[in-house]
């Protein structure tokens, strides 16, 4: 039994940052991630959560979910709710990184906004273009993606590497990047009331 220790199932998509952020902090996290592709099918995400957290509850006194609520439209509170465990908040990483105010003000001013973190840059091509078959059919990309007008990538560490893969994944779709830095502040903040909850 880890009696002193928080683990932390998280969306595989934000895992490293989680953990990253509780070593510099020095808190007792052992970080557990699910496929970050559960967000292809976010009507999985709930149960294979609560899978997790029925299996770890054994062995931790004290577990915390790393996802938003994510698409799974309160499903994911309902699991939450019943093994008493908190989860990030908002409705997707999106805000839990930038803020759902700062979100709410990048959608109002162009709706059709597609939206990178740094996670969805760096694997965007096996993420989205490999998932929506994009590799094999690349007709279908007006299909999927013709009402965006913008791409975002809301840059946690922006570094030469990241940024050319965020205007690789603009290039794929046919649209102007903008980066807006955003840091990690807001989800340490988050993943701090997340591990003393």
């Amino acid at each position: 039994m880890h009696e002193d220790r928080v683990a932390v199932v998280a969306c595989g998509a934000i895992a490293r940052h989680v953990a990253v952020v509780a070593a510099r902090r020095g808190w007792p996290v052992d970080v557990v991630p699910l496929p970050p592709l559960l967000h292809n099918r976010p009507e999985r995400i709930a149960a294979a959560v609560e899978r997790e957290v029925a299996r770890l509850r054994p062995r931790y006194p004290r577990i915390a979910v790393g996802y938003a609520d994510c698409g799974s439209h309160g499903a994911l509170d309902d699991v939450c709710a019943r093994w008493e465990v908190p989860r990030l908040p908002g409705t997707d990483c999106y805000s839990v990184f930038a803020g759902a105010a700062r979100m709410h003000a990048l959608l109002e001013a162009e709706p059709g906004t597609y939206v990178l973190t740094d996670y969805l840059a760096a694997s965007f091509h096996r993420s989205v273009v490999v998932e929506l078959g994009l590799d094999r059919y690349p007709e279908l990309r007006d299909d999927y993606f013709g009402h965006y007008r913008r791409v975002v990538w809301l840059a946690q560490h922006p570094t030469a590497n990241l940024r050319a893969a965020a205007q690789r994944a603009a290039g794929v779709l046919g649209l102007p990047l903008e980066e807006v830095a955003v840091g990690d502040l807001l989800l340490e903040r988050a993943v701090e009331e997340l591990v003393h909850a």
